[in-house]
């Protein structure tokens, strides 16, 4: 299970939001609010949140509400995956989705579920208690990334899930992506009251919004995950099908228009998971180093070893089409073991993974003429970026505003 604490992510968001300038707070005409798709928390309606006055305005604190389950939850298995009914939907359903890990729930543990009467996104959440709202909403970005979800109707699909004896009742209102939740309805950390708030949007589809500035563009985006992109035509309809083999999803993003995705489950974590082996072996032997001295000397290291023959396949978290697929390090040889060879090949082995879910020559054939790269794992990490450049046969450029906040912040300016 992969859970975080809900209250102590509102209290971030509430410490963030009151370092920014009064003034500026209190000229504040619209609130965007976008987050990690797929993960679910449960509340009850009417007592999700305490309102607490402070100096500047009130801020809430999450009451009655459970962690959150985010989209790397693990608990839903293959075989309890498919003893669920296919969804009426282009998109598979994976673990980790809001849906699936509430049939979870209620064919496990149905007491757990008895305890809340609504439930969204962690961001979905956010929203419902800024504006009050008796019943949360969602746009069609999160409630596709929930699964059970059809995006040519923008709908549930109440009668498969009626079937499981699925709590629709704690399903949220669906409604268009970019549009209006509602308005706030108390003053919070200065904002005024009746401030206009979006329905919850996905950070992935906010940070592409941000960059992309032609539909020529693609998008390559490595944080903790890694995804590349590219906008598809206006007149683009999915397959009425999932096809849980292809590593290609398509996204709905707006005005009912969808983003080809290939999104890996292996991007910054595979570093991440890279440094914590070395700190441990390290401690084995006696030493005891921080991560912020081993990733200069990783990537210095890397740089220093400007190609290499040794071959890691990253897949260390599987892929959500093949969840198999684990990692794999081959063409060993006693002369590419160094700590620059090994660096090298993994930031390599990333971008080849990502590029194996969707080739170069797909992007040339779809008119892609520049790949705009994004995350806080490239831009911190210049082997990758130097991976990425060899590997794509396009420009590659690195925006400083590439950011889901900025891109959710423009959506709303644009829309509402």
């Amino acid at each position: 299970a992969k859970e975080q604490d809900a209250g102590r992510i509102v209290d971030t968001l509430n410490e963030c939001i009151a370092a920014l300038p009064r003034d500026r707070l209190q000229k504040v005409i619209k609130i965007g609010v976008c987050g990690q798709m797929h993960g679910v928390v449960f509340w009850k309606t009417g007592t999700g949140c305490n309102w607490v006055k402070t100096g500047n305005g009130q801020r809430f604190r999450p009451k009655d509400t459970s962690p959150l389950i985010t989209w790397q939850d693990g608990r839903c298995s293959g075989d309890f995956l498919s003893s669920l009914p296919q969804p009426d939907s282009h998109l598979s359903l994976a673990t980790g989705f809001g849906c699936a890990t509430i049939c979870w729930f209620h064919r496990h543990r149905p007491d757990f579920l008895a305890d809340f009467t609504a439930a969204g996104t962690i961001h979905d959440y956010v929203v419902a208690m800024l504006c009050g709202l008796e019943r949360p909403v969602m746009s069609a970005q999160n409630a596709a990334s929930w699964g059970y979800f059809n995006t040519n109707t923008n709908q549930w699909n109440m009668e498969i899930l009626g079937s499981l004896g699925f709590p629709v009742h704690l399903l949220p209102e669906t409604m268009e992506s970019g549009s209006s939740a509602g308005v706030t309805c108390v003053d919070w950390h200065g904002i005024p009251a009746h401030t206009p708030v979006g329905a919850a949007l996905g950070d992935f589809q906010c940070s592409v919004y941000s960059c992309m500035t032609d539909r020529t563009d693609a998008v390559l985006n490595i944080s903790t995950s890694a995804q590349l992109t590219f906008a598809l035509p206006a007149d683009f309809q999915p397959p009425t099908t999932p096809d849980p083999q292809s590593p290609i999803s398509y996204f709905p993003y707006l005005d009912g228009s969808y983003l080809a995705v290939a999104a890996s489950l292996n991007g910054g974590s595979v570093m991440a998971a890279f440094v914590a082996m070395l700190k441990d072996w390290m401690r084995e032997l006696g030493m005891d180093l921080e991560d912020s001295s081993i990733y200069p000397q990783l990537i210095n290291a890397a740089l220093n070893q400007n190609n290499t023959d040794l071959m890691v396949n990253p897949t260390i978290l599987g892929e959500r089409h093949n969840t198999s697929h684990l990692g794999l390090v081959s063409n060993i040889s006693g002369s590419n073991v160094s700590l620059g060879h090994v660096t090298r090949a993994v930031c390599r082995g990333i971008v080849h993974n990502v590029c194996s879910m969707l080739p170069p020559e797909r992007l040339l054939e779809s008119g892609v003429k520049r790949i705009r790269g994004s995350g806080s794992a490239l831009s911190k990490n210049e082997v990758l970026r130097q991976e990425v450049e060899r590997a794509f046969p396009f420009p590659v450029v690195y925006g400083e505003d590439v950011d889901s906040a900025v891109g959710v912040a423009m959506i709303l300016n644009d829309r509402i």
